[in-house]
């Protein structure tokens, strides 16, 4: 039987753009294809009811395989917070939940991302195991959420996203 822990990744990110662009850019099915768990030329289904309750989906084709994002918001205060779930079934039934909160500023805005990611692990491993998968787990949902904000950050400024290096 497996066990699992919980680690905490926290982001911060800032915009020259109001809240309400950015929070757009989280909830609009049209957006997200361009930059969340996808890119517009890789994305096969951008699906989205920005309702307490409502359902989310993301399909992305790459390599050959289909990756699939799915999620249930659970708070939406527009356009300052959002709280949703986040799973990918092909990997894992564990759901995790992100929070995003965004507060304005002069320049626009400034986003906060909490990400609580459930690290499964067997009853068997050390603590030492169990603090590499969580580490791993961190660091790795870090790397993609970085690569994720930088085509955000060029959407909601410019209106598109460079792919350029």
């Amino acid at each position: 039987m497996s066990q699992y822990s919980i680690t905490t990744l926290t982001m911060k990110r800032s915009f020259d753009v109001p809240p309400a662009k950015v929070f757009g850019a989280w909830v609009n099915a049209e957006q997200m294809r361009k930059w969340l768990f996808t890119l517009e030329g890789t994305n096969k289904v951008a699906r989205n009811n920005p309702e307490v309750g409502g359902e989310w989906e993301i399909v992305d084709h790459r390599g050959g395989v289909d990756y699939r994002a799915i999620g249930t918001y659970r708070e939406i205060d527009t356009p300052h917070k959002l709280v949703f779930t986040f799973k990918m079934p092909q990997f894992s039934e564990d759901e995790d939940t992100i929070v995003v909160e965004l507060t304005e500023t002069q320049q626009g805005c400034d986003m906060t991302f909490t990400q609580h990611i459930n690290v499964r692990y067997e009853p068997n491993w050390t603590e030492a195991d169990i603090q590499k998968a969580v580490t791993e787990y961190h660091d790795g949902s870090e790397h993609g959420w970085n690569l994720m904000f930088m085509g955000l950050k060029q959407l909601v400024e410019t209106g598109r996203i460079s792919y350029t290096g």
